[in-house]
């Protein structure tokens, strides 16, 4: 039995960003390292490939960096890197992560584990006969045939400025404009994950079809200021608001056609702001909740586990296990208690499948790293949050897509809330629709699995592109 968490924003994964630097006085033996090494980890039904560069600078010291191609990481240093005989041991300090292993006597791979937040993840790196390059036709190059401006806006309620960028189109002013809300956890200003900047590419075309866009970092992200942990879903609202706000100042923006479009849980902080604010425009949400975030994440877990083949009995009783977390979670607002009480319950699990050879138990240091997130402010609102609260008081013209393989916010489920919510709030400016084929990240996908994401080389479907700027267009008389 394998059981699998995929608690998330909206899907949480073990990030393996390396940092900081280091080198080693090379022996002549160290010369049979230099290249490339790569090798999978499997983190959560995740596969997400990890590489490691070695190099020599001119005082012939070693050097060492690491890739994260499915994250869009590269020449990341190390903080320590220590070699002696047949093994090598490279450590982060940053995140506490470290890999050690043994070279093979060929010198074409590294046998070894990757160690990080009490969990420790076999990894083989092979030797590469070239660095590997991750190909994302759809991202935009210079020069653009548009005006892109780098600017900081404030927060006054928070206290902080935020880091952004506006493109728009060179003539035809001043024009509508559609402000990027990205998804669950910390991103920047491009929505990168995965390997894919899915805001720069939608920017991009949505520029050049003559709607200016903003884009921002979250709180705490690359050049913005404020702190990203302690915020909750409510507070990334605020932030949204502060750029609408910025934004009604600004020459070249018409002013009564500034409109949202959110990502993910960018999905539910768009409605919550146009149901507070009347100068909303319009509403875009892209694979946006209609439920529950509890109800959200029980559907994500099964639909991911039996798309990577997850036996259903397993299936069962992990979903067991969640809802008893969250109602313990939902219980109990003292966080030590709901610990104490959740650790109760792993411990309980971890009896009833003793037997069970193929059962993996987890360690203390394990178990605390999975209960840590699950007590974090964001997840404590995000559980319960209810987008219907917010949803029936949209009065703007609202378009929610979704794709049918979109495993994270399953669409059937989704879209049906939505478009109750907009009957129920007496809301007939609406539109609804489900992409065929398409996954969370709206790309053309198999199964819509997350393990697909980096793998696909599309970015965002042109059929997701094409609606939104025509809806947009139609809304704004353009």
């Amino acid at each position: 039995m394998k059981t699998i968490y995929h608690f998330s924003r909206l899907y949480l994964t073990v990030l393996l960003f390396l940092a900081v630097s280091a080198g080693m006085k090379a022996q002549v033996k160290t010369k049979q390292f230099e290249g490339s090494w790569a090798g999978v980890l499997k983190v959560q039904g995740m596969e997400l490939r990890l590489v490691m560069n070695i190099s020599f600078n001119k005082a012939d010291s070693m050097v060492v960096t690491f890739d994260s191609p499915d994250q869009g990481a590269v020449d990341l240093p190390t903080s320590k890197v220590f070699l002696k005989d047949d093994s090598i041991l490279v450590s982060s300090k940053k995140i506490g992560g470290k890999f050690s292993g043994r070279i093979n006597e060929g010198y074409s791979s590294i046998a070894g584990t990757w160690k990080q937040s009490g969990m420790a993840f076999p990894l083989t790196m092979n030797r590469q006969e070239k660095k590997i390059a991750m190909n994302r036709p759809q991202e935009p190059k210079h020069p653009f045939p548009y005006h892109s401006e780098e600017v900081m806006f404030p927060n006054s309620a928070g206290g902080f400025d935020l880091a952004g960028t506006l493109t728009t189109p060179e003539k035809g002013g001043p024009f509508p404009v559609a402000i990027l809300i990205t998804g669950s956890g910390p991103q920047n200003r491009d929505e990168e994950l995965m390997g894919h900047k899915p805001f720069l590419v939608l920017a991009d075309y949505l520029t050049r079809q003559g709607i200016a866009v903003f884009r921002y970092d979250d709180r705490g992200v690359a050049r913005s200021g404020g702190d990203f942990k302690s915020a909750t879903t409510l507070d990334f609202a605020s932030d949204a608001e502060a750029a609408l706000d910025f934004l009604k100042k600004r020459p070249e923006i018409d002013n009564t056609k500034i409109g949202f479009i959110g990502h993910s849980e960018g999905g539910i902080i768009a409605p919550i702001v146009a149901s507070q604010q009347k100068d909303v425009a319009f509403v875009v949400l892209m694979a946006g909740p209609g439920i529950t975030g509890e109800q959200i994440l029980l559907l994500q877990s099964a639909l991911i586990s039996r798309a990577e083949k997850i036996d259903e009995n397993a299936i069962r009783n992990n979903d067991k296990l969640g809802r008893d977390i969250y109602t313990i979670l939902k219980k109990n607002s003292n966080n030590t208690k709901a610990e104490q009480k959740i650790r109760v319950l792993f411990a309980d699990f971890d009896k009833k499948n003793a037997r069970d050879t193929s059962y993996h138990k987890l360690s203390d240091a394990e178990v605390t790293a999975r209960i840590s997130p699950l007590v974090s402010p964001w997840f404590r609102c995000f559980l319960t949050l209810d987008p219907q609260d917010y949803l029936t008081r949209v009065k703007c013209p609202l378009l929610a897509i979704n794709g049918s393989l979109d495993l994270q916010v399953p669409a059937h489920e989704n879209l049906q809330s939505i478009e109750k919510a907009m009957i129920f709030g007496g809301n007939v400016h609406y539109t609804i629709e489900e992409l065929p084929g398409l996954n969370h990240l709206f790309q053309h996908a198999t199964t819509g699995s997350p393990n697909e994401y980096s793998k696909i080389e599309e970015t965002i479907a042109s059929e997701a592109l094409e609606m939104m700027a025509g809806w947009i267009k139609k809304v704004c008389g353009r």
